[in-house]
């Protein structure tokens, strides 16, 4: 199969809510109200607590309690909230999964732990938008969840790496394409904005040589998360390209302050987007 294929049974494997829908067509609309964003996610308990939950957690250190959805979405933002519905909306459709025997647990450590880092990068590089590079983060590797329901041995095979062969070069080898490319056809038919699954696609600086500061900043973001999680295997910065952090203007200092603000915020923000974790109503 090759990764459209992929990403086409995954789609009837795993359904978005119907609420990411819904306010994907009220902001696309561009009209939209603050109270008629919050009246849709209402209609969703378990999207509106999870909202309430993320304007009041670490992610963004608000100095007073927000309790009601219209006072988040002004405070966050429309398209801020919108891309953190979109995070929480495709980890539940993965809630299933999550459950199973297979343990997630890095997967979703990595994934976390790219969406902050890519974040404090965008906020350090003073891109607009930093929550759309959290959710970029978070969801950077969706693929490999879909290779795990649907090929599971090929997806131990991939999972085998070492310090000399990186992640990458197994999916490619066992696979023929990378995760990332199920990734982006996945998010693409679920019509997630192109500004999101086009970053996606262009994750891996070995394969796409960056062609703007968003695309720097994920791929930086990505290497440190997986170097991050696995540093049983890899040292924090081993196998960057010093090129990478500085065509941003960082040095070594500024990518160790990356690190040590992710593992600050990397187990309470676990909690609100690993599936296992979601309250049940």
């Amino acid at each position: 199969m090759n990764a459209a294929q992929y990403a086409e049974k995954a789609g009837d494997l795993f359904v978005l809510p119907e609420s990411v829908t819904y306010i994907k067509q009220l902001i696309d609309d561009g009209c939209a109200s603050i109270t008629e964003v919050a009246d849709i996610i209402n209609y969703d308990p378990m999207i509106a607590a999870q909202i309430l939950k993320i304007a009041n957690s670490a992610l963004y250190n608000f100095p007073s309690a927000i309790t009601t959805l219209n006072k988040a979405i002004q405070v966050i933002g429309t398209i801020s909230v919108y891309d953190l519905v979109l995070a929480y909306g495709i980890s539940h459709a993965f809630k299933e999964l999550d459950n199973e025997e297979t343990d997630f647990s890095h997967y979703w450590e990595q994934g976390v732990s790219c969406g902050l880092l890519a974040k404090y990068l965008a906020q350090e590089t003073r891109l607009k938008n930093p929550d759309k590079f959290f959710v970029c983060g978070l969801l950077h590797n969706i693929g490999e969840l879909t290779v795990v329901k649907i090929a599971p041995l090929q997806a131990k095979r991939c999972s085998e790496f070492t310090q000399q062969q990186r992640p990458l070069a197994l999916q490619q080898q066992h696979l023929g394409f990378a995760y990332s490319d199920i990734s982006t056809e996945l998010l693409k038919a679920w019509g997630i904005p192109v500004e999101i699954y086009g970053l996606i696609s262009k994750q891996h600086y070995s394969l796409t040589p960056p062609q703007g500061v968003d695309e720097q900043v994920l791929q930086l973001a990505r290497t440190l998360s997986l170097n991050n999680i696995f540093n049983d295997i890899y040292a924090p910065l081993d196998n960057i390209d010093k090129r990478q952090y500085q065509s941003l203007s960082l040095d070594v200092e500024d990518l160790q302050s990356a690190l040590e603000f992710t593992n600050m915020q990397l187990l309470s923000t676990l909690a609100l987007f690993r599936p296992s974790t979601f309250t049940i109503y």
